[in-house]
């Protein structure tokens, strides 16, 4: 069973790599900015319940921290992440109870205030 799943992990990644990218490089994401683990990290904890790790050299993200913001960005490594995101999908349709929200890293090119607090 667990060989089999693996597989449609597999043929499901390949098949999408094939395909194309379905799914944007650029992404507008909306949700809660929080501070990371050191000064320049953050993270945004998307109203969709996914979560990126995100950056900037062009938009001062610490000014933001506690609001919730549309942020626009170029996913980190777009197709290797797809392809990761497409396995988890995969192995939610399958049965499997990992969860399967996305999870990524995200260099923001600009951020909207879209409330001064993360309700």
């Amino acid at each position: 069973m667990v060989k089999a799943t693996l597989l449609c992990f597999i043929l499901a990644a390949s098949v999408s790599a094939l395909a194309g990218d379905s799914k944007e490089k650029v992404r507008d994401v909306t949700g809660c900015l929080a501070q990371g683990d050191d000064a320049k990290e953050f993270v945004l904890k998307a109203t969709d319940g996914s979560t990126w790790e995100v950056k900037s050299d062009k938009v001062a993200l610490a000014d933001h921290v506690g609001h919730t913001v549309t942020a626009t960005g170029v996913v980190s490594h777009a197709k290797m992440h797809n392809m990761k995101e497409d396995a988890k999908e995969t192995a939610k349709d399958s049965g499997m109870k990992k969860d399967a929200t996305e999870h990524g890293h995200l260099t923001i090119t600009d951020v909207k205030m879209v409330s001064e607090s993360c309700k």
